[in-house]
């Protein structure tokens, strides 16, 4: 048997039973859902390569392709239909959280599991079939290549220095001593003689931060140095 027999005699048994299923097969959907999976990928990339500021969120960005392909399979699902249409607007409006989810992760969860939902409810059971694992799939290989991820900064350090802005010029040379990368994120005044810093540093040997820190709490002028990891970065 051939895999054009092989898709045809899995088309037959996952979309000849769905109700209403029209137009709809196992072609269509894969082909629905894995261009929506590739187009999503533009659209968080772009927002990657675009996004300033401290509020960065990696489940965020990854959200974004579950998201997109998560639409798709409710248009897949309606196809036309408008009691389907009637019924997702029903749906969501009796679903209500009175607690503030944390994590976007956990939004695109409740909406996969209501869509999956609708499917079998409406005995579209081919679609909710190679839906679920489609998206899945989504799901694991953002976890696997961890999508949204950004390598630019691996520690932020936080110091107060006495003097004006033109004394941050001593820090430097230290700085760029031990990291590849250094970015000054923040640099207010807390009193007309002391300023606070907060650097992002990609580190040349993260093992041999505390010789940085070492060096520069002997420098004249600094205080109150600390670092911390990437992955301490509390998000926005």
């Amino acid at each position: 048997m051939n895999s054009l027999s092989i898709l045809g005699v899995l088309d037959q048994l996952l979309f000849n039973q769905d109700a209403a299923s029209g137009s709809v097969t196992l072609s269509t959907v894969v082909m629905t859902l894995g261009l929506a999976f590739c187009l999503a990928h533009i659209i968080a990339w772009v927002y990657m390569w675009t996004h300033h500021g401290m509020s960065y969120s990696q489940s965020y960005t990854a959200s974004l392709v579950v998201m997109a392909v998560l639409v798709s399979l409710v248009m897949l699902l309606m196809s036309g239909n408008v009691y389907i249409a009637f019924g997702l607007m029903a749906v969501f409006a009796l679903v209500r959280f009175r607690n503030v989810l944390k994590d976007t992760r956990d939004a695109t969860f409740i909406l996969w599991a209501i869509i999956m939902g609708m499917a079998v409810g409406t005995q579209k059971h081919g679609i909710a079939i190679v839906g679920t694992m489609f998206v899945a799939a989504v799901v694991l290989y953002l976890r696997v290549t961890s999508l949204g991820a950004r390598q630019r900064f691996d520690v932020v350090l936080s110091l107060h220095m006495a003097g004006d802005a033109t004394n941050v010029a001593v820090l430097n040379p230290i700085l760029k001593r031990h990291s590849f990368k250094v970015q000054l994120a923040s640099q207010r005044n807390l009193t007309e003689e002391l300023l606070d810093l907060s650097y992002r540093l990609l580190l040349r040997n993260p093992a041999r931060s505390s010789e940085l820190l070492a060096e520069l709490e002997s420098t004249e002028g600094v205080a109150h140095v600390s670092l911390y990891h990437r992955e301490d970065e509390s998000e926005m």
